[in-house]
């Protein structure tokens, strides 16, 4: 089975990397628009599943495409990448010195019609943060392409979040324990395993 990966994120693609998994980037343009009714998990769901969808008509029947979406929300407030300094600097100040929710949709999708969806979700805490820390790392970092105008594994995620409850790889932007345990039960543990460029000395396919 081949794995095709649907994100241009420097960060899933590390992650996907590390986890030792071969893949292709392939990239088709999505309207990212979610009804207003959605709420959190729901709408990193919906968006995954939109992505997928998009690439329904190319798959081979040996394909499998990874589309992904990850969200940052303020109480039931969901923010986006943000679009210049000023939106940067605004999700900041409302982010620091509170606790917040980083959910990622995940949608695996065959090309023989299988499909499975699902969110992960991480509490963040970030300590209470300056003006001059939050343009340090805004004029730094530039997190345009980063939902809530930040990344845990970047400056501010060092010297910024405190405590973390659930996955640190789920705010980065891929829940890859979720990904690798959906991976088997979706192909099944030998397939998953040989999307692997090497497998453990003992384990056997079957």
């Amino acid at each position: 089975m081949k794995l095709i990966l649907a994100s241009n994120s420097p960060r899933r693609r590390q992650l996907l990397s590390d986890l030792g998994l071969r893949y292709e980037i392939r990239l088709v343009d999505v309207d990212e628009e979610f009804p207003d009714h959605l709420r959190r998990a729901e709408v990193a769901e919906y968006l995954a599943a939109r992505k997928a969808a998009a690439y329904v008509a190319t798959l081979a029947p040996d394909e499998v495409v990874l589309t992904a979406d990850t969200i940052v929300c303020l109480d039931d407030v969901v923010l986006n990448k943000p679009a210049d300094v000023a939106e940067a600097t605004a999700m900041l100040t409302r982010l620091q010195g509170r606790s917040h929710e980083v959910f990622t949709g995940v949608c695996l999708r065959t090309g023989n019609g299988r499909e499975v969806l699902f969110s992960d979700q991480t509490t963040v805490h970030f300590r209470p943060l300056s003006p001059a820390e939050i343009s340090h790392y805004i004029e730094t970092a530039k997190p345009f392409d980063k939902a809530g105008a930040y990344g845990a594994q970047d400056w501010i995620g060092m010297v910024g979040v405190t405590r973390l409850e659930g996955s640190y790889f789920n705010v980065m932007g891929l829940p890859v324990h979720r990904v690798w345990e959906e991976l088997e039960n979706l192909l099944g543990p030998a397939a998953a395993w040989n999307g692997l460029n090497t497998a453990p000395a003992d384990f056997k396919a079957g």
